[in-house]
């Protein structure tokens, strides 16, 4: 079967976990207050990161943001296994691969994770950085190795109307006769990277707009599928980890994404080929990314497009999440506010705040 006959067949066939026309009960994964714990854990993890907003250290802000969704992960009812987070045991002291996390008690899940999306964005205080979290039943997740991925993403008007094997300006015909509008009306999202001259080149010859991101390619495919964006398609190269995270949410909002495997040198292959790939140039549709119902959650850490920046006061301070199930459909937004206060002192470690 070719990715285009692939992609049709996802399009034209019903998800596995929708319950439109049928009885099914709901699995475990689309229980709403798992969806709200999740979020929990993704408001920790953004509280804490923002405290580094603009202080040009990345590290820290990452260190801290890991450190307080670990922490808050252990508090959910859950028997997880992180599938996309940190890295590789030996690389990190927390949300390894392979870690478990959760009580120990409720439904078995996967776990991908990347408690800050932006360490860049947030170290020089610019805009986009999120905290976020997905969730689905044991195997739902590609084990993406720690390599790149070519990815094109596109909101529900553009699925099964758009694929890596064709060429930029041919997608971006594709899209626009999709949308009933012209090339030149298009916007593509993509990271500001040397590797993209070429692409970024192609794409202003067709005669599309172009918008130069510095990180955070997750919020990039959220953002083709909100109408109001300004962002029509995604394209370029960026985390293959971060990939399966977009594909979470865009099958939440009934978009599309495919990917491909970029790998920068030959222990990269090894080390993917240890977690069972071994189709090195396969193109991977939404559906072999994060397959049966997904629950997603993200919290800004800085102001964004999407969602609004952890904002402090005396005491406390203000977030704005989004939890998303594939299931439904339904897209929760959250604004929260936190009495930092009232917090034990063992959980306001978590979150940097200072005694």
């Amino acid at each position: 079967m070719t990715a285009a006959q692939s992609r049709e067949s996802a399009v034209t066939r019903l998800y596995d976990d929708h319950p439109i026309g049928g009885h099914m009960a709901p699995p475990h994964i689309a229980e709403r207050n798992l969806a709200l714990e999740l979020v929990r854990v993704t408001e920790a993890g953004a509280i804490a990161a923002a405290r580094w907003m603009g202080r040009g250290d990345e590290t820290h802000a990452d260190e801290v943001a890991v450190n307080a969704i670990r922490s808050w992960l252990g508090r959910v009812d859950i028997r997880g296994t992180i599938v996309i987070g940190e890295g590789e045991r030996d690389e990190a002291p927390m949300l390894y691969i392979g870690e478990s996390v959760g009580t120990g008690n409720g439904p078995e899940l996967d776990i991908a994770v990347d408690p800050l999306e932006g360490t860049t964005v947030t170290a020089r205080g610019d805009n986009n950085a999120m905290s976020v979290i997905a969730a689905a039943e044991k195997g739902g997740f590609l084990n993406a190795p720690d390599t790149y991925m070519e990815k094109i993403a596109v909101g529900p008007i553009g699925k099964g109307k758009v694929g890596l094997e064709y060429s930029p300006t041919d997608n971006l015909r594709r899209l626009a006769e999709a949308k009933s509008c012209r090339v030149e009306d298009l916007t593509v999202i993509i990271l500001d990277r040397p590797r993209h001259e070429a692409l970024i080149g192609e794409v202003r010859q067709a005669g599309a707009r172009i918008k130069l991101i510095r990180d955070g390619d997750v919020s990039a495919a959220i953002a083709t599928c909100r109408p109001n964006s300004g962002v029509d398609i995604l394209m370029g190269t960026g985390g293959a980890p971060e990939g399966v995270l977009a594909a979470a949410a865009l099958r939440c909002f009934g978009g599309e994404i495919e990917g491909r495997l970029k790998f920068r040198n030959e222990g990269e292959k090894a080390r993917a080929q240890k977690m069972g790939i071994t189709d090195f140039s396969r193109i991977y549709q939404i559906q072999d990314l994060a397959r049966g119902p997904v629950l997603f959650a993200a919290t800004g850490v800085t102001q964004g497009d999407y969602l609004k920046g952890v904002v402090f006061f005396g005491g406390g301070c203000q977030t704005h999440s989004v939890v998303l199930r594939s299931y439904t459909g339904t897209r929760r937004y959250i604004e929260s506010i936190h009495d930092l206060s009232r917090l034990p002192k063992d959980v306001s470690k978590t979150l940097a705040v200072e005694s």
